[in-house]
C-alpha cells in the first residue's frame, strides 16, 4: 500500500509538472496510424518530454493511449504531461489556412498554393489538365471551377486535396443554385451559368449591383446582342494586357472577345463567389441593355443607346461631348 501510494503521488506530481522546452513554443507532427510508443519517442527526441516511461504509464493508466489523433500540434513552454495528453487525444491540432479571393484566375490560385509553406506541393509541376484529372474533374479547362473561400487544413496537406475540396465546394454551390434558378434564363447548363457568374464577378464588386449586371447580360443574350464586356477581352489578351484596354484590343478577335463574338465566352474568366452565382441564376427583371461605370465603383444603367452615350459623356468623359 505504501509503494502504491508513493507511485500514485509520483504520477500526480509528474502529470501536473510543467515541461521545460528549449524554446517558447515547439511543434510536432503525429502521422496517421502512429503507435503511442513511437509518438512518445518522437516527443523525447524533440525534448518535449524527458520521462517517456512515466508519460506512457500515465497515458495507459488513464486509458487514452490509443486515442491519440493525427495532426500537427504546437505546445508552449511549461505545458504539463496531462495537458499534452489531453491536447493529443482531443485532436486540438494546429490548423493552417489558405484563402482564394473572388475574381481570381486559376493561375493566381496556383500561385497562392505554391507560395504556402504549410501546403505539401504535389501538383506544382503538373499542367492544369493533369491537375483536373488528379482531382477527378470532368472538365478540361480549370478556370472558374473552384469556389473562392478560406480553407482550413492540417499543415502538410497536399495542394491536390485542397484543390479537390475547392472543386467539390463549387460543384455543390452551383448545383444548389441551379435547382432554384429563375425561369426563362438563356443558359442551357450549370456550366453556362458559371460562365455568366464569372462575368458578373469581374464587372462589379458591389453586391447590390450583381443582379442588375446579370439582368443586362441576360437581356442581351435573349435578343442576340453581343455582351461586349471588357473583362472577357482582358482575359483573352493574357500577358499582353498592360493595364489599359485600347480600341485595337476591342477589335482584335480572340475566343474571349465578346465585342467580336456572339454569346458567352467558352469558359469562365475567373472564380465567381456565391453572390455572383446567385445573381447569374436570379437576375433582376430589368429593361436595361447598357451600363457604364460612374467612377465610384457603381454603374449607371440605361435602356437605350442614346441614354447610354449620354451617361458615358457624363461619367467617363467629364461632360465633354467632343471627346
Amino acid at each position: 500500500m505504501l509503494c502504491a501510494g508513493l507511485a500514485l503521488a509520483w504520477m500526480i506530481y509528474f502529470a501536473n509538472t510543467g515541461t521545460q522546452l528549449k524554446t517558447e513554443t515547439e511543434s510536432f507532427d503525429i502521422e496517421a496510424g502512429s503507435r503511442f510508443r513511437a509518438v512518445t519517442q518522437q516527443l523525447v527526441q524533440q525534448n518535449i518530454i524527458q520521462d517517456p516511461v512515466s508519460f506512457e504509464v500515465l497515458a495507459r493508466g488513464l486509458g487514452i493511449a490509443s486515442d491519440v489523433k493525427a495532426g500537427i500540434y504546437e505546445v508552449k513552454n511549461g505545458i504539463t504531461p496531462l495537458e499534452l495528453l489531453q491536447m493529443m487525444t482531443s485532436g486540438s491540432a494546429t490548423q493552417a489556412s489558405i484563402t482564394f479571393i473572388e475574381g481570381w484566375t486559376f493561375a493566381q490560385m496556383r500561385e497562392e498554393l505554391n507560395a504556402s509553406e504549410k501546403v505539401k506541393h504535389m501538383a506544382m509541376s503538373e499542367t492544369d489538365q493533369q491537375i483536373l484529372k488528379e482531382i477527378g474533374a470532368a472538365e478540361t479547362m480549370p478556370e472558374g471551377l473552384f469556389f473562392p473561400d478560406t480553407y482550413f487544413f492540417s499543415p502538410n496537406t497536399s495542394d491536390r486535396d485542397i484543390l479537390k475540396r475547392a472543386y467539390s465546394t463549387m460543384q455543390g454551390k452551383l448545383k444548389t443554385a441551379w435547382l432554384s434558378k429563375a425561369q426563362g434564363l438563356p443558359y442551357k447548363t450549370p456550366y453556362e451559368a458559371l460562365i455568366m457568374a464569372s462575368l458578373v464577378e469581374k464587372e462589379t464588386g458591389r453586391a447590390a449591383e450583381r443582379p442588375q449586371i446579370a439582368g443586362v447580360f441576360n437581356n442581351r443574350l435573349k435578343i442576340g446582342m453581343r455582351l461586349q464586356t471588357d473583362p472577357t477581352v482582358i482575359y483573352g489578351m493574357g500577358e499582353h494586357f498592360d493595364g489599359n484596354i485600347h480600341k485595337k484590343d476591342l477589335l482584335r478577335d480572340t475566343a474571349y472577345n465578346t465585342y467580336t463574338r456572339d454569346g458567352l465566352p467558352p469558359t469562365p474568366i475567373a472564380m465567381p463567389g456565391w453572390g455572383a452565382i446567385n445573381a447569374a441564376l436570379h437576375p433582376s427583371q430589368t429593361k436595361a441593355l447598357y451600363f457604364v461605370g460612374k467612377g465610384d465603383g457603381t454603374h449607371y444603367f440605361s435602356t437605350s443607346l442614346a441614354e447610354h452615350n449620354n451617361a458615358v459623356i457624363k461619367y467617363q468623359l467629364g461632360g465633354n461631348r467632343a471627346r
